[in-house]
């Protein structure tokens, strides 16, 4: 009689930021920038079923957005610089931190989903 492997608790901020299986934190969580894998190549955990809809982004704008627009108000209150100055200092600012969040709480998104087994509602009637 063969038994099911035991995988240890992992946290669903490492495995996440990291980009690791959330059940065995070994195989690769995401095929490409932000494409989720099939499922995991070491442990065979299938990823279809997880699904971070549209969490990370709202966060991120957010977060982004206080950042940035708090910045530029204190340039433009201190300094008065031209719009173009603006553009050069915000623009890239707002790339880097979107993109480069993006993946890491998409990760941590899905891999609570897994630590939790929370699923999409079903109602019980089946309607």
């Amino acid at each position: 009689m063969t038994s099911k492997p035991q995988y240890p608790p992992l946290s669903p901020l490492h495995t996440g930021v990291l980009g690791r299986c959330p059940r065995c934190g070994q195989g690769r969580f995401f095929d490409g920038y932000l494409t989720v894998a099939r499922g995991c190549s070491v442990c065979e955990l299938d990823y279809s079923e997880f699904d971070s809809g549209d969490g990370p982004a709202v966060f991120i704008i957010l977060v982004v957005g206080f950042i940035v627009m708090g910045s530029a108000l204190v340039v433009d209150v201190a300094y008065s610089p031209p719009y173009w100055v603006h553009a050069v200092l915000w623009l890239p600012l707002i790339l880097i931190l979107s993109l480069g969040t993006l993946r890491p709480l998409k990760g941590v998104f899905l891999a609570s989903q897994f630590r939790t087994n929370a699923r999409e509602g079903r109602l019980a009637n089946g309607d």
